[in-house]
Parts: C-alpha cells; structure tokens; sequence
C-alpha cells in the first residue's frame, strides 16, 4: 500500500514508495517492478524530477500489472530537478545531464535485460526522458518506444525513428506544440515500414 506521501501531488520524493524495489541494473540505480519470469521488460525513464518520484513509480507500477517487468533506471545519479531549492540552476542542471548522456547511460540497461533473456524490450519516456526513447528508438537495440509529452525533440529524431513508436502528447505543451507533433505524424505516416500513432490529448497541460 502506497504511503499518503506516495499520492502526493507534487509529491514528496521517497525512495520507499512503490510495491517494487531498488536495484542496480547496468550500473544505476534502478526501480524494478512487475513479474521476473516475463519475457518483456519496458525501461521507463522519468521526467526531470527523477525516478523517486512517487506518481511515476505508481505508473510504473501499474504498467507492471499488465505483465511487464518494468525498470526506471536514475539517471540523474540522485540529483533530480528540486524547484523547492532557491538555489536551483536549471541550466546548470540541464548541461549536467544531458539527453545524449542519458541515451549512453541506458545502453548498459538495455545490455544488462538482455543477458538476463529478455527478448522483447521497449522503451517509454516522459519529457526528458521521452528524447532519449526517441533516440533509443533510432537504434536496433529496442523494439518500441513511446513518447509521452516528449520535451526538445527534432524533425531529425523522428527521421531517424526505425522502430515502432507512439507519440502521446498534451494539447498544451510549450515544450513540444501541437502542431509540430502533427507534422512528427505527417513524417512518421510516411515511413510505411514502421507502425506509429500519435495522439494529441485535448485539454490536457505538459
């Protein structure tokens, strides 16, 4: 049962919170979550608030309900976003954990799950995280990707997208609009080998 400050919103960081546990997976720190005899593992990579935060667990923890092994690597090293720090440098934050390093960092993951025989891996990111499981999704190394609010993503990155992938976006979202999320589906309706869906949730805020 989740603590009170697991459903907090925005909630209170606790690594106690959520019905899996902490590992070390491909060299970070992960939350492991789900059934360990599935063949299906899914690495779900948080938003800048990072892989404690309760809400994310819960969702990771519902997916793992579904029949999933769900694993949500930090890849933040313990140094999450903390807006309630006055001292707070998001640049400085941002130039430290960068979405090409987190693109590196999950490469041992994705390693580590498939010497343990998982044969069917995808990949879900949330706003930071949704720009590394697109440019996961440009490799051989996954077999799908969602994005969900996906935050600085590229026309580049959709040209490169060779897996299938979903785009699950918020009518309001000043991180990607709509309507670049639209010509992404305009690109991704033209790659005939792969399957795609993007949907845009109306009323819906990043």
């Amino acid at each position: 049962m989740a603590s009170s400050q697991c459903l907090e919103n925005p909630p209170t960081l606790s690594p106690t919170c959520g019905a899996g546990t902490v590992e070390e997976l491909g060299g970070l720190n992960t939350y492991v979550t789900g059934p360990s005899d599935s063949k299906r593992a899914i690495i779900l990579i948080s938003d800048a608030f990072g892989y404690e935060a309760p809400l994310f667990r819960k969702l990771a923890d519902k997916v793992a309900a579904a029949g999933f092994l769900v694993v949500a690597p930090d890849f933040f090293y313990g140094d999450p976003v903390d807006l309630d720090n006055p001292q707070f440098d998001r640049d400085a934050w941002l130039k430290a954990h960068t979405m090409d390093k987190g693109f590196e960092d999950a490469k041992p993951v994705i390693a580590a799950l498939k010497s343990k025989g998982y044969s069917a891996i995808g990949a879900a990111g949330f706003c930071w995280g949704g720009k590394v499981a697109v440019k996961l999704a440009s490799t051989d190394d996954i077999q799908a990707a969602v994005l969900l609010h996906p935050g600085r993503i590229t026309v580049d990155d959709i040209h490169e997208v060779k897996i299938p992938v979903a785009i699950l976006e918020a009518e309001i979202d000043h991180a990607t609009p709509v309507e670049q999320v639209k010509h992404f589906a305009e690109i991704l309706s033209s790659k005939s080998e792969i399957d795609s869906i993007v949907k845009v949730f109306p009323g819906v805020s990043h």
